[in-house]
Order: structure tokens, then sequence, then C-alpha cells
């Protein structure tokens, strides 16, 4: 989707660990739940996570940013390596702790945040050292993103260092800020802050839901780029989607509605839209469009569990198939089941061909998912429905009826699959617990199969008086 974009991302790097667990008591301490660990995971935070994201869409990547000369340090410089991306202006800093965020996660709650950090001056010897690399990479770069997170790297010697040097090369750059004072950021492309953060720094209050609020904003945003000379901004405003407010009076604003239906976790969500967004942008498309894309991809990963990217698959699903974003390929669900497994998740399975969707359907899926935390369903592709029941069927093709079954609010992912039985599908998948109805564990290849792993086969009780083939024969008598 993004072929051959280059992306230049400077920025605040922290390490973020989430330890997973359950809590089925209070501590005799205090009156507070004790959480048993099960699991612990250490991840890119911060800049790295815009990184991460970059990586994931397959954009060449230049990073850079200033870690310390720690453990923590030499895992984000060991985690970087692992995706792929450039860092050769990734300065590990003599003196200074590298800064770490831990999250305590029971099931899909967070119940606590702790974080470790020190404000950070980069030596001048140093931030010469990074402003000329900056300089040599830009000849080689489509945008710049600044990933501000206020630790101190975008100070008033490297920010409009930067930005000046990119203007001179003429990239553009968005910035995702943190300060109110966006004297810094004079001549910034694109300065994209939260309405929070928003509301800051025009020290006003904002309702989405009130009549009037677009003119205020954009009044008072176009305030704000005279004040303090940027080019434009965009307004993220959570479940009220985004508002791009042009500095330029002559250019209409715009404003799109949110694409996240349910929201899981919000960790990362603001770096998955700088990314996408920057991409976007550089690829030339125009400012709605970015937006669509952006919103689209920050939708996908608030459904996520945990610090998340996304990928150009899933973000394809999602534009070209609106309600259809839940539709994986097979390496795509595999690489998601590994994921959420890797943070303490019980990963369910059912299939089947769901061609006429009928309470019996409706009762497995919600049987099944009470097993798990996360339930994918398996579905015959329209081919392997002809194979096994015959040249008339189905009924209804597979776009359609995964459209059907991803509206379904037990079922959280929908894979297609061309095999005759879902044997293969769940050989890549190697879900916990595999529920279906009306199959004894002896008649049940895939029952069998994920037993012999170690996971969990649960038959479901049949619904009476409902059935697919039933229905089709009705209709035609």
């Amino acid at each position: 989707m993004f072929p051959n974009m280059r992306v230049m991302c400077v920025g605040d790097m922290m390490l973020d660990i989430f330890v997973y667990g359950k809590t089925n008591r209070l501590s005799p301490e205090a009156p507070v739940p004790v959480l048993l660990e099960q699991r612990r995971r250490r991840m890119l935070g911060g800049a790295g996570n815009v990184v991460a994201n970059l990586r994931s869409l397959g954009c060449r990547t230049h990073f850079v940013g200033v870690v310390g000369k720690d453990a923590e340090g030499a895992d984000l410089i060991q985690f970087m390596d692992e995706l792929g991306a450039e860092r050769e202006l990734l300065v590990p800093l003599d003196g200074y702790h590298t800064s770490v965020k831990t999250r305590y996660v029971s099931g899909r709650q967070h119940m606590l945040r702790v974080d470790r950090e020190e404000p950070l001056r980069v030596p001048d010897e140093v931030l010469a050292g990074i402003l000329r690399g900056v300089e040599t990479r830009l000849q080689e770069t489509d945008m710049v993103l600044l990933s501000d997170y206020g630790k101190g790297l975008f100070d008033e010697r490297l920010t409009p260092a930067i930005i000046e040097l990119a203007r001179r090369a003429d990239v553009p750059v968005i910035v995702d800020p943190k300060t109110t004072d966006y004297t810094i950021y004079r001549g910034a492309t694109l300065v994209k802050p939260n309405r929070k953060e928003f509301e800051g720094v025009t020290g006003m209050s904002f309702d989405p839901a009130e009549p009037g609020f677009a003119d205020a904003a954009v009044a008072a945003g176009r305030e704000v780029c005279r004040k303090f000379g940027v080019q434009n901004l965009l307004v993220t405003l959570s479940e009220y989607g985004m508002i791009y407010i042009p500095g330029n009076e002559n250019e209409a604003y715009k404003w799109i509605p949110t694409e996240a239906k349910e929201v899981y976790d919000v960790s990362g969500a603001g770096d998955t839209s700088l990314a996408v967004l920057g991409v976007a942008m550089a690829t030339g498309v125009s400012m709605r469009q970015a937006m669509k894309i952006a919103n689209a991809a920050s939708g996908i990963v608030v459904a996520k569990f945990g610090t998340a990217c996304v990928t150009c698959d899933e973000l394809r699903n999602k534009l070209e198939h609106k309600d259809q974003a839940r539709v994986l390929t097979v390496d795509a669900a595999a690489r998601l089941a590994d994921e959420l497994r890797a943070q303490g998740m019980v990963i369910g399975f059912t299939n089947g061909c769901f061609d006429i969707l009928h309470p019996g359907h409706l009762s497995s899926f919600e049987r099944a998912h009470d097993l798990c935390d996360v339930l994918f369903v398996g579905l015959n592709s329209d081919a392997s429905v002809r194979r096994l029941k015959g040249p008339t069927r189905p009924v209804n093709n597979q776009a359609a009826r995964s459209a059907m079954v991803t509206a379904l609010k037990p079922v959280d992912y929908v894979i297609i699959f061309e095999d005759d039985t879902a044997l293969p599908l769940i050989e890549r998948l190697r879900p916990d617990v595999i529920a279906k109805e009306g199959y004894p564990i002896d008649k049940w290849p895939e029952g069998q199969l994920v037993e012999s792993y170690g996971g969990k086969a649960v038959e479901l009780p049949r619904v009476d008086g409902f059935s697919t083939t039933s229905i089709v024969e009705k209709m035609k008598s």
C-alpha cells in the first residue's frame, strides 16, 4: 500500500512493559487486588511504536532519538534492529536512564501504570552530530515525523533546527505535540494534537457534541496557526473522529467521524495515527483521504489489546470492505493470534459455512466466546461450500457471509479458508479452545487436533429446530 515510502521519525524513545495476569482476591495487607502474574512482555514504546507501525506498513524508516546506556536502552536498540529500522542516529547516552512504562493488566482491564523517567538534556556536541546526520539523510526522505512525548528531546535547540533543515530540503514535517508552547514547532507542515492538548494550547474548552463546535474550533485553531507559525492543525477527537484546520483561511476545514466500533485499548493509537497519516500524506493523496486512512488505522488498533500495530492487509481490508475490517487472511490471523496469546489472551475458534444465519449459529458463537478472550471464526470459501454442499450452494457468497458473521457481537475475527476442512487453518492458528455444536470428540478431527497439542475441545449443545439445509429446502417447497 505504501511502496518505497521513506520516513524519518524523530522522537522520545521508551520501553513499554506489559505485566499480564489474573485477579481473584484482595490483598490481606491493604484493600487492593492481588495480580497473579502469568506473562510479561517488553516492547517498543513512545516514538518506537511509531517506527514499529511504519515498518509494519513496509516503509523504509530512519529513526532519530536517544536512549540510556543501560539494559533497557540495549533492549530498545535490539528491538529496532529486529524491525529492520535504520537507527544510525539512535544515540546511547551516558548518565541517562531510559524511560520505562510498566502496565499491569488483569484480563483486558488495565489496573495500574508505573512510569520511570528523568528529564533529558542532550549535550551540545551530541546534538550537533544528530543534526549533521539528519541533514544528510533528508536527501532520501519523503516525510519527517516528530513524536514528542515531553521527555526532553524536543527542546528549543533540536526541534526548530530539524524543521528548518526539512524546510530547506522541501520535506514536509508532521508533529505529534506534547508542549502547549508551539513556538518550537514554527514552520511545521502539520501539528496533530488530541482534544485535551488542543484545549491546552488554545486555553478554551470544546465539546464536539455541541452545536457550533466546528466553527469555534476552526477559529481557535487558525489563531494558533497565526500565533505560532505552524501551517495546519489536525485535532483528534477520540470517539468524535478528527478535524483538520488549515491555517489558510481560503481552505475549508474537514471533519470526519471515528472508525472504531469497539475499543479494547487505546495504548499507542496516537502513534499509529501519526505513522499512517504521515505515509498517506507522503504518497500525495488528498488531506481528506489521508485522514480517512489514518482514522481507519486507529479504529483497527484500538480494537486490539496492548500497544499494537496495523498491517497493510488489515488497513486495505478496512478501507475496501467497511464492515469487514476483521476479516483476516490466514497469515494475518496467525500473526495476530500469536501476538494476543503472548499477551495472555485465550484464543478460541469455531468454523462452518454459515450460509444462512439462524439462532443456532448465534447460540454457538455466544457459547464459544464465553470460553475464550478472542474468538476467531473459520468460514468456508464459496468453492469449499460447493464441494461440500453441492452446486446450488452457497446461497450467499463469502463476502456476504463474512459481512454477516463479523456483524455479530461475539465474533472478533473471521478467516475465509479454501480447504474442505479447517484442519490446515487450525495448524496455523493453534487455538487454545475449539468449540462447535453436534461433534463428539471421537468424530471430530479438528477437536482431536486441538487436544493433541494441549488445547481444549468443547462440544456445544445443539439448538433444535434450526438448520441451514432445512431452511433452504423449505424455501424450495
